[in-house]
């Protein structure tokens, strides 16, 4: 009998952590993780792209050699709200695409702020 109350003593340890605790922190610290981690390799870098595209459209001025998303190249010849005319080729043909269709601004521009 005196066994039994030195067992059920020391288990019952009022300064002891709750065991169902430790197992919701054990749980939640994981999932906190994989958080950061997504956000660091997949929702960072597409802010980061879609934020550097939207200033590269904004950007885009007459003579400005662009690429658009079919493998077009050619020049900017105006630049309207939601469409661009571009001039490509040899024999000067003229194309009017969308604005989200250019992906890339092959021309330098001096950067002055």
């Amino acid at each position: 009998m005196y066994q039994k109350f030195l067992f059920l003593a020391a288990t019952s340890d009022p300064t002891a952590a709750d065991p169902g605790a430790t197992s919701i922190i054990s749980m939640i610290i994981p999932l906190v993780l994989m958080i950061v981690v997504f956000y660091f390799l997949l929702i960072r870098p597409e802010r980061k792209r879609s934020r550097h595209t939207k200033e590269m459209l904004s950007n885009l001025q007459v003579a400005d050699e662009v690429v658009t998303s079919g493998g077009i190249i050619g020049r900017v010849l105006s630049v309207k709200d939601d469409t661009v005319l571009i001039e490509t080729g040899g024999d000067k043909t003229r194309l009017r695409v969308l604005k989200s269709a250019v992906i890339e601004n092959r021309t330098v521009h001096d950067v002055t702020k």
